[in-house]
């Protein structure tokens, strides 16, 4: 299947929508925001480049992981210059709890390994995917043309991790973990947090 047809649009496999408490709390904050979202850039090259090495002989899967990784750290650099731009300084963040939460989920034996983490890889940015669209009109120029700009690559790349699960595991086993990983990741992103993050949960 051609690249086009891999990135056609799919229904959101979110369960809940982001608290409107985060949105205010990320224009109050946005230094801390564009800071860790340069984090989730670099660790979403770096779970396109682990999934290449896990899955090596699968070269469908690692010419279009390669393809997505290379996107990320575009971004990665994209974001860096606003930070520079903007005078935020880059200072090392403790750990969040929404990648690690959703890691602890993912099943340890093959199939059911590989399929869990391609679905958190959808999760993951079908949540960056509605952030984005939800801070474009909050925020000041030029980070909400910057927003709107990712928003699109994010929307791709749902669809492609989405797509990738389902051309690679038995229908009703997707569905199944998907409802299971979904509930788990709307948890996450929307239960009370006292740790800002782009993926953080509402704020408190």
């Amino acid at each position: 299947m051609n690249a086009r047809a891999v990135e056609r649009h799919v229904p959101s496999p979110l369960r809940v929508p982001t608290d409107a408490k985060w949105f205010d709390v990320a224009c109050e904050r946005w230094q801390e925001l564009l800071l860790d979202h340069a984090n989730c850039e670099k660790k979403a090259a770096s779970t396109a480049l682990s999934l290449i090495f896990a899955y090596a002989e699968d070269l469908d899967l690692t010419n279009r992981l390669s393809r997505l990784a290379r996107e990320e750290l575009r971004h990665f650099e994209q974001v860096q210059k606003h930070m520079a731009d903007a005078g935020v300084a880059f200072r090392r963040l403790t750990p969040a709890r929404y990648a690690e939460g959703l890691r602890r989920a993912v099943r340890r034996s093959e199939p059911g390994r590989q399929l869990d983490l391609l679905l958190c890889g959808a999760l993951i940015e079908a949540r960056s995917y509605e952030r984005f669209v939800g801070l474009v009109p909050k925020l000041h120029e030029p980070l909400a043309s910057f927003y709107r700009s990712l928003a699109e690559s994010e929307a791709r790349h749902q669809s492609l991790y989405l797509w990738l699960a389902e051309t690679r595991a038995d229908a009703a086993d997707m569905q199944a973990r998907l409802a299971v990983l979904s509930e788990i990741e709307a948890d996450l992103a929307t239960s009370p947090d006292r740790q800002f993050r782009f993926h953080s949960g509402t704020p408190v």
